[in-house]
C-alpha cells in the first residue's frame, strides 16, 4: 500500500504577487527582521524533535516592542553578569561531584567540533573533571569531521562513538524529508537522546552541553538557569514519540522493530530521577562566544576547518561534519526563508565579529544556494531501492529520490506568506532583509569572493 505518493507539482496560483496571507507552521504572517542582527521572526525555537509530528504550529522567536530578537536581548544582558561569580558556581558545581576513584564525573555529548572539544577540555583541565565524550554519528561524514574527530580523541579524550543501524538511520531520515522536510532530524533525535542514556549505563551523574538555545532565539527566560529541561531528553509514553514524523505504529508497518528505532527514543524520566541525573549548560558559567572557542580548539586540539566554504553560508567551522547539513540547512530556507548564512550572520553580528551591514551582504550572496557539491551522494542516501527495503520501499510510489523529486518536494513546503511565483523570474521571497538597502559597506562586502 502507498503511504506517500510521489511529489506532485502543486498549484501555484496561491504564490501569485497579491495573494500572501496563508502562513504555514504557525509562523507569524507579518515578516519582520531583527533591527539589532539579521534574524527573522519566522525563525522556529528549538522543541523536543520527538513530539513532532508536523501538524503542530511552531514556536517562534520573540520580537520585542522595538523589534530587537530575544537573542539579540540574550547577548546584550551577557555583558552584566557577573562571570567570576558563575565561575565559582561552576567550580563549586565540580567539588560536589568530582570523582578521585577512576569512574567518569560528567559527559560531554559532541562531534568534536569546535564547541564540545572546548567544552571537554576546560572540564578536564581547568575544572580537574574526569569527562567521558560521546558522539552520535554523522549521516555521511566529511573528511575534515571525521579528521576532528579522531583530533578530539588523541587530545586525550575517551570518546564512545555510537553510529546507528544504516538501514533504519537511512529510512527515517527519508521519512523525516517526506513528512517534515527536516533531514537532519534523525541526527537531532540520536544526539539529544544518546547523552543521557549513556549517563545512566555509565553512572554519570552530570552531562554538560555548551551554549543555552536562549542565544539563538529561544525565550530569555531560558537564561536564567543552568540546567536545561528534562523535556527535551525523556518522555513517560510510546504515545508521545514521533521519529521522522512518523508514529511508532507506522514504522512498524514500515518493517521496524522496537530494537530498530530505541536508539533514537528519549529515555523513560524515571531512570533520570533514580539516577539524580543533571544536565548543564557550559554557557551559563563560562561567556560563550562561538569564534573564540573555534580558536580555542585550534590552539589545544588540532582542529582544522574546511578547506572550502559550506554550500548556502561563508563560514568554514561551524557544523561542518556531516554531509547532510548543507541539506538541512536548504530546507530552513524552503519552510522559514532563513538559510545557512543568515543563522550564520546573526550569531556572528550578536558576538560582535561582523557589522550588521556586512551580514546583509553576505546573507544577499549566499543564502538559499543550492547545495550541489555532495547533492547525488545525498539523494542515493535517501533512496530506498527494494533489494535493501523489501518492505518499506512499498510504501513509497516512487522509492528512489533524485533533484526532480526534492524540487517537487520542496514545492509543497512553500508558505504562501514567504513565498511568490511567477514563471519569468522563478520562486522569490515576498521579503528579504536587504530589499531596499543602500548601504555603501554592505556592497563592499558583497564583492568579497569567498574562500579558494
Amino acid at each position: 500500500m502507498v503511504i506517500y505518493p510521489y511529489p506532485r507539482p502543486i498549484d501555484k496560483s496561491r504564490f501569485s504577487e497579491g495573494n500572501s496571507s496563508e502562513a504555514l507552521y504557525g509562523l507569524p504572517s507579518e515578516v519582520k527582521f531583527c533591527k539589532s542582527c539579521v534574524i527573522s521572526n519566522q525563525r522556529p525555537s528549538s522543541t523536543p524533535e520527538f513530539k513532532n509530528d508536523g501538524k503542530s504550529p511552531k514556536q517562534t522567536i520573540n520580537f520585542d516592542e522595538n523589534q530587537i530578537c530575544d537573542a539579540c536581548n540574550v547577548a546584550h544582558k551577557k555583558n552584566d553578569i557577573d562571570w567570576e561569580e558563575r565561575e565559582k558556581e561552576l567550580q563549586e558545581l565540580c567539588n560536589r561531584y568530582r570523582r578521585e576513584d577512576g569512574r567518569y564525573d560528567c559527559l560531554v555529548p559532541g562531534s568534536g567540533g569546535k564547541d564540545s572539544f572546548m567544552q571537554a577540555h576546560l572540564l578536564k583541565t581547568k575544572y580537574r573533571m574526569n569527562p567521558l565524550t560521546c558522539t552520535w554519528a554523522p549521516h555521511i561524514y566529511t573528511d575534515w569531521g571525521w579528521k576532528n574527530h579522531q583530533a578530539w580523541i588523541h587530545a586525550g579524550f575517551d570518546n564512545i562513538l555510537f553510529t546507528p543501524n544504516g538501514r533504519v538511520h537511512r529510512l527515517i531520515t527519508r521519512l523525516a524529508v517526506e513528512n517534515l522536510l527536516h533531514p537532519f532530524q534523525p541526527f537531532i533525535l540520536g544526539q539529544k537522546n544518546l547523552g543521557p542514556k549513556l549517563a545512566v549505563l555509565y553512572d554519570i551523574p552530570l552531562i554538560f552541553y555548551g551554549e543555552n538555545e536562549a542565544e539563538y532565539g529561544n525565550p530569555q527566560a531560558d537564561m536564567s538557569k543552568a540546567q536545561r529541561s528534562w523535556d527535551y531528553f525523556s518522555a513517560a509514553s510510546e504515545d508521545q514519540i514521533y521519529l521522522g514524523g512518523a508514529s511508532l505504529s507506522e514504522l512498524r508497518n514500515l518493517g521496524l522493530k522496537p530494537v530498530d528505532w530505541d536508539p533514537y527514543v528519549p529515555i523513560n524520566p524515571s531512570l533520570i530521577k533514580e539516577k539524580k541525573i543533571e544536565v548543564h549548560y557550559l554557557g551559563y558559567y563560562e561567556k560563550w562566544h562561538p569564534q573564540n572557542a573555534y580558536y580555542y580548539s585550534i590552539a589545544h586540539g588540532g582542529f582544522q576547518s574546511a578547506p572550502e566554504r559550506t554550500a548556502g553560508t561563508y563560514s568554514t567551522y561551524n557544523s561542518i561534519d556531516d554531509r547532510i547539513d548543507d541539506f538541512h540547512y536548504h530546507t530552513t530556507w524552503i519552510k522559514f526563508g532563513i538559510g545557512r548564512a543568515t543563522y550564520d550572520a546573526a550569531q556572528e553580528v550578536r558576538s560582535g565579529d561582523i557589522l550588521r551591514e556586512e551580514g546583509i551582504a553576505l546573507i544577499r550572496k549566499y543564502d538559499g544556494e543550492f547545495p550541489q557539491r555532495w547533492s547525488e551522494e545525498i539523494f542515493n542516501y535517501l533512496s530506498l531501492p527494494e533489494s535493501d527495503f523489501p518492505v518499506a520501499s512499498r510504501a513509497f510510489e516512487n522509492p528512489i529520490f533524485d533533484k526532480t523529486y526534492y524540487t517537487n518536494l520542496c514545492e509543497s513546503f512553500r508558505s504562501p506568506h514567504l513565498w511568490k511565483y511567477d514563471s519569468i523570474s522563478g520562486w522569490k521571497l515576498r521579503h528579504s532583509i536587504f530589499d531596499g538597502s543602500s548601504d555603501s559597506q554592505e556592497f563592499v562586502a558583497d564583492e568579497w569572493a569567498g574562500n579558494i
